[in-house]
């Protein structure tokens, strides 16, 4: 992986977001690093390569957004893909028939639906624990057990994993440790270096952060997970395009400002809205009182600008919904605009309605993602809608 020449000693996660890997492109000196808009390239000769033969296999936009990420997450091999879901399903091909794995119960519905709906069929097991009770990871082990999965903070509900807990348990029992990091990103918090063996993200979100492609990434550090995954990505071909690989490029270099903005804004929106008639519950890892709030602070820079919120009545859910002016009612999160979704009928419709009463996915929550508007604005805008 050639690096940036700046890169020495302890670089700050800050200027690694905007430099990415090779920092520009030598070829041209461009600061802006290309797009390869090219599905073929020419060999100089038989038995000759420039490195770049097919773009499946790999494209020089693609790759230094992949060894951009591997810098992030302080890995040595990243993987872009077409989709967050298409980065799970691939690590999950990693994986053999009659093997099992240990589920965060509280996961975004797609992670759920790919899990049960798809690859139960190829002969995977999956359970579902409260893997922020590190206790209750350890008494789901099994004789077949290959893998704990989690999200932390996990969607929609924000329920904070000790990472570093459980990367122990996962060593001890020559498990896999796989973390989603889609809600913190590299910049807030770094799971391989507490001991996880896999992050995967959603790059649609935060680290795209515009609202305007999809992406997801693998980070690892092991060589033969690495070549495993590589044979998979380019087996089957669900990568990310040369433009697309751009877009990410270009959006990772604000990550950090936009993530400062919007974690500011959400911990005044959180105090907000628990002091709100309306609202019965707030879940934003950023508050004191949350349960994860202290392990937050051991092994994140950062609470991240998700909030879901209970309010008082199922009928004031519509309301809402269709009062709200600034925020918008759509799916997705992570971008400059604020977003605001019904979990139940969206994001979590996949998750049967007994795990969603359960973990409190019902007819009341709302998840809100912060964006970098005026955070007055914002309460402005939740005050008029709440009080419909």
């Amino acid at each position: 992986m050639e690096t940036h020449d700046s890169y020495s000693g302890k670089t700050h996660i800050e200027t690694k977001v905007v430099h990415g890997c090779k920092g520009y492109d030598s070829n041209t000196g461009a600061i802006s690093f290309p797009i390869y808009q090219s599905a073929t390239f020419r060999h100089p000769g038989l038995n000759q390569s420039t490195g770049y033969d097919y773009s499946r296999l790999q494209n020089p936009t693609r790759e230094e957004l992949e060894n951009t990420m591997a810098i992030l997450e302080n890995g040595k091999y990243g993987f872009a893909f077409s989709s967050g879901m298409a980065a799970i399903s691939s690590v999950l091909k990693m994986f053999s028939p009659g093997q099992h794995i240990i589920v965060s119960d509280d996961l975004y519905g797609g992670t759920y639906r790919i899990f049960e709906e798809v690859y139960k069929n190829y002969g995977l097991e999956f359970s579902y624990v409260d893997t922020s009770d590190a206790e209750a990871i350890e008494r789901e082990y099994r004789a077949n057990t290959a893998a704990v999965f989690i999200e932390t903070p996990t969607n929609p509900i924000m329920k904070v994993a000790d990472i570093g807990r459980i990367a122990g348990i996962a060593k001890a029992r020559n498990s896999v440790f796989i973390v989603d990091n889609t809600f913190l990103t590299p910049y807030c918090q770094r799971p391989l270096e507490l001991g996880a063996d896999i992050v995967v993200h959603s790059g649609t979100k935060y680290l795209g952060g515009h609202n305007d492609t999809l992406a997801g990434f693998v980070v690892l550090k092991d060589q033969e997970q690495a070549e495993r995954l590589k044979l998979i990505q380019k087996s089957e071909g669900a990568v990310l395009s040369p433009f697309d690989s751009w877009l990410l490029l270009r959006g990772i270099k604000t990550l950090s400002v936009r993530l400062d903005k919007q974690q500011k804004n959400a911990l005044e929106l959180a105090g907000w809205l628990k002091g709100h008639k309306n609202v019965k519950k707030v879940y934003y890892a950023g508050l004191p009182e949350h349960a994860g709030y202290n392990i937050s602070l051991k092994q994140a820079t950062g609470f991240g600008a998700m909030i879901s919120f209970e309010v008082a009545s199922a009928e004031l859910v519509e309301k809402v919904l269709g009062r709200i002016k600034v925020i918008l009612f759509a799916e997705s999160l992570g971008g400059v605009e604020s977003l605001i979704t019904y979990p139940m009928l969206q994001t979590h419709a996949a998750v049967p309605e007994e795990i969603r009463n359960r973990l409190g996915v019902n007819d009341r929550l709302l998840r809100l993602s912060v964006g970098i508007e005026n955070v007055e604005d914002l309460i402005a805008d939740l005050e008029q809608a709440l009080e419909a």
